[in-house]
């Protein structure tokens, strides 16, 4: 048994403090509303002026300590490094997530997934389905996102896919996942109807999927992707107030990485983040490195008693630094200087 006492306790709908844990192999046993001693315990640790939180469930994991989620790993999965890795971080599940890249990168992402969804690791975050940045973003605000990977939504969707109605499902089976691993790591021709067979090949092991709504053929796009249990988030967009608006409308229910790649708040013409803002529909990611926005707008998109925050219940937020393959270095940009978001 082990006894942490005295730390505050963040429970479900309240602080606890001072409060004590009680673990018994390896489980949470009992939450005792006191700083008791350790008693009988095994092992006792008194946190006085410390927090004991729930894991962090973190919706854009690009990678961890110098593992990418597209990396080619001769010695084992990448989502599966990753996901034993950031327990000590906190993060206790994940959406893996992908940069824009062609379909054979893709699927050997979301094989991955569904291996590591399938058969869990011992003491390693649970992997939930993936997060795509996908290859719909606006080229203008692609920021770190390769520019030669991205597509049109009208062209993804003018191929057996009219209005959206969804093509024919692809073999999920091994020997397709062995396949795929036979070939070049990727083609630079793929078309953008190359992504949506991929998604719907693996469509249980996608879950986010980040567009511009205002691309031609955008809010066909919204929609095809709704009405098929994917969350659709928007970023990486030019989408005006209305733009954004319509989107939601048409089934966006989520803001990537809110005020980055997008265009600025302004008090005549607010955009996409104005009406994530005022929308309740909507959760939003914001990355709270220090460096991305400034303190003032986390404050006040968190302190809206209508926001919810990657996804959290409404009336809290989850402010955690967003772990990318750099965790545990303290700068937020690019190689070349600039922010990646």
């Amino acid at each position: 048994m082990i006894v942490l006492s005295g730390a505050a306790l963040v429970l479900p709908d309240r602080i606890l403090s001072p409060g004590t844990l009680v673990i018994e192999e390896g489980r949470i046993a009992e939450i005792r509303t006191d700083a008791a001693s350790g008693g009988h315990a095994d092992s006792h640790f008194a946190f006085h002026g410390h927090y004991i939180v729930p894991g962090f469930i973190d919706v854009h994991v690009h990678g961890v300590d110098g593992v990418d989620s597209l990396d080619m790993r001769p010695e084992g999965d990448a989502i599966g490094a990753i996901a034993e890795r950031l327990p000590r971080y906190g993060v206790t599940a994940f959406c893996p997530t992908t940069v824009a890249c062609g379909p054979e990168a893709l699927g050997r992402v979301l094989d991955q997934v569904r291996r590591a969804r399938e058969a869990p690791a011992a003491r390693a975050a649970r992997v939930l389905p993936a997060h795509l940045e996908s290859n719909f973003i606006n080229p203008e605000y692609a920021g770190a996102q390769p520019s030669g990977c991205l597509r049109s939504p009208r062209a993804a969707l003018g191929s057996g896919r009219p209005g959206g109605s969804g093509g024919s499902r692809v073999d999920r089976s091994a020997k397709a996942s062995a396949e795929r691993a036979e070939r070049p790591a990727e083609r630079p021709d793929f078309t953008a109807a190359d992504i949506l067979t991929e998604i719907e090949r693996a469509a249980p092991d996608v879950g986010i999927v980040t567009l511009a709504s205002e691309l031609d053929g955008g809010l066909d796009l919204v929609r095809w992707l709704a009405s098929r249990g994917h969350r659709v988030s928007l970023g990486h967009s030019a989408a005006t107030y209305e733009e954004a608006l319509a989107a939601v409308a048409s089934g966006a229910r989520q803001a990537t990485h809110l005020f980055n790649r997008m265009p600025p708040l302004g008090h005549r013409a607010p955009g996409l983040a104005g009406a994530v803002l005022q929308t309740d529909e909507v959760a939003a990611e914001i990355i709270c490195d220090g460096a991305h926005v400034h303190p003032a707008l986390i404050r006040t998109a968190t302190t809206d008693h209508r926001r919810r925050v990657d996804g959290a219940p409404r009336g809290r937020d989850n402010r955690g630094q967003r772990a990318d393959h750099g965790s545990g270095v303290p700068d937020a940009g690019r190689p070349r200087g600039s922010l990646a978001g």
